[in-house]
Formats: C-alpha cells, sequence, structure tokens
C-alpha cells in the first residue's frame, strides 16, 4: 500500500514553511512519502530545493472554478464577507490557492495525511494512515465550544477520483460561498468526519488561550495558524517558545522536546 504525507505550497512564504516541514517529518523516522504539491505561484528554485529536501513535487493546478466562485472567493471579497476577527491573516494568504487542496484525491496513493505547510510534526504519526476516510482534529484555540468545527490542517483522507469528481460537483453551484474556504466545504462534504485528538493538531492560540490543554510530551503536530513563525506580528511575544522552535526545525536541528518551556495563563 501506498502511503504519502502530503502538504500544498502556493507562494515563497509557504515553501519557506514547508522546509521546516520536511524537516521535522524526517526527523520522525517515517518511511512514507512526503509529497509537496504546488501550483506555478511556486518559483522552480524554490520547488528544487524542497525536493532536495526530501520532498516528492507534484504540480498541480488551481481548481476550474466559475468565475462566479473565484469572485466570492477572492481575498477582500471573502474577508470583506466574512472577516477574521480572531488573528491576523497574513498579506500572501490567498483564499481560493487553499481549494487547491482537494487536488490530494487525484494522487497515486492509497492513504494520505494532509498537513498545512504552516505545521510542524514532533513525533511520529505514521498510525494516522490506518484512519478511516475522512479523520481531522476539532478547531480548538480559544474555547472549548469551538469542539463542533473541524479544522483542515491535518486530516487523513484516501485518494480517489470519483472522490474528486464529487467534490467539484458540490463544490462550485449558483450561490455557492465557503466561509473559510477548504475547511468550510470539506465539514459540509464530510459531515460525519471522525475527530482526531487535538494533539494531532494542536493550534498556536491555545498556547495562550488554553494553557491547560498543553502538554509537550502529547503534541504531535503543531499548527501556525494565523501569523506565521518567519514573520514580524503582533502575537510574537506571547508565541516566543513557539516561534524559537519552528526557527530550530527550519535551521535544520533537532530540538529537544523535552527542554521546552510549559505554558503559562495569559488572560
Amino acid at each position: 500500500m501506498r502511503h504519502a504525507y502530503v502538504t500544498l505550497v502556493t507562494n515563497a512564504d509557504f515553501a519557506r514553511g514547508c522546509l521546516a516541514l520536511l524537516h521535522s517529518l524526517k526527523l520522525t523516522g517515517t518511511r512514507a512519502d512526503r509529497v509537496v504539491m504546488h501550483t506555478d505561484g511556486v518559483d522552480p528554485a524554490a520547488v528544487a530545493h524542497l525536493a532536495r529536501a526530501g520532498a516528492r513535487p507534484f504540480r498541480i493546478e488551481l481548481l476550474p472554478t466559475s468565475a462566479a466562485f473565484n469572485a466570492a472567493h477572492a481575498r477582500n471579497a471573502l474577508h470583506g464577507a466574512a472577516p477574521f476577527t480572531k488573528g491576523e491573516k497574513p498579506a500572501f494568504h490567498t483564499p481560493l490557492d487553499n481549494f487547491a487542496k482537494l487536488r490530494l484525491w487525484q494522487l497515486p496513493y492509497d492513504r494520505v495525511v494532509f498537513l498545512d505547510a504552516d505545521t510542524l510534526v514532533l513525533r511520529n504519526i505514521d498510525k494516522l494512515f490506518a484512519y478511516p476516510e475522512f479523520c481531522a482534529a476539532p478547531n480548538v484555540y480559544e474555547s472549548l465550544s469551538d469542539f463542533h468545527r473541524m479544522n483542515s490542517g491535518v486530516f487523513t483522507a484516501r485518494p480517489s477520483q470519483a472522490t474528486f469528481e464529487a467534490m467539484l460537483t458540490r463544490l462550485d453551484t449558483p450561490g455557492a460561498f465557503w466561509r473559510r474556504t477548504d475547511q468550510s466545504f470539506l465539514q459540509a462534504f464530510f459531515p460525519d468526519w471522525h475527530g482526531l485528538p487535538v494533539t494531532m493538531n494542536m493550534l498556536q492560540y491555545v498556547w495562550f488561550n488554553l494553557p491547560e490543554l498543553w502538554s509537550w510530551d502529547a503534541v504531535h503536530v503543531l499548527h501556525y495558524q494565523y501569523e506565521k513563525p518567519w514573520q514580524d506580528h503582533s502575537r510574537a511575544d506571547r508565541l516566543r517558545p513557539l516561534i524559537d522552535l519552528w526557527r530550530r526545525y527550519e535551521a535544520g536541528d533537532t530540538p529537544d522536546l523535552s527542554a521546552l518551556p510549559r505554558p503559562c495563563a495569559s488572560r
């Protein structure tokens, strides 16, 4: 059976994030392929650099969505109709690109685990390949009331052209508006999604909003939602230990996870 970790890179910033992700996966000892789906928005030199870091690049195109769909999900239109109020999306974030994530259902693999390019895998998660489609962790980063929503930064999938075609049919219908792009769509497409523990997709805001949920011994995947660790941003001081950890991975180091500080409540 062919297994792969899959991520999506659509610009230079996410290529930078992906490099740290690839290194973190290597350190877990996984033998699964590390696939990077990339669009033409990524410089060929960056793609080559990712390949040297162990990636298997797959060039993909954005989905063939309608002009009306594209207009509704353009950055200004989407953020105007459904503004992000909890954090800041970086300038390089292009919402429409997120839907290209669905291309993974066309990949020549039996089972995949998708990881956003702004994640780190701190411990081996190969067991997720045995999980069914579709598993994802809840979108918990502010309060327990978020448990009813899933986060699409980490999920399990079984590639299938039939599934991909069914997705395209449902995705772009008259008046379609997916408030949180692929995340909203995938939750609607897989309404009975299986819940992974939050430790399989620990969102960085948990560090200061819900520190009682944070245990370094249990965290397997760390997800830098909203602001990215390679940016200068307003929450950098509050997230400093997590940013420093990401930079260690980016530099190709092997961080000592047992030496990391514990979070403390800041509210």
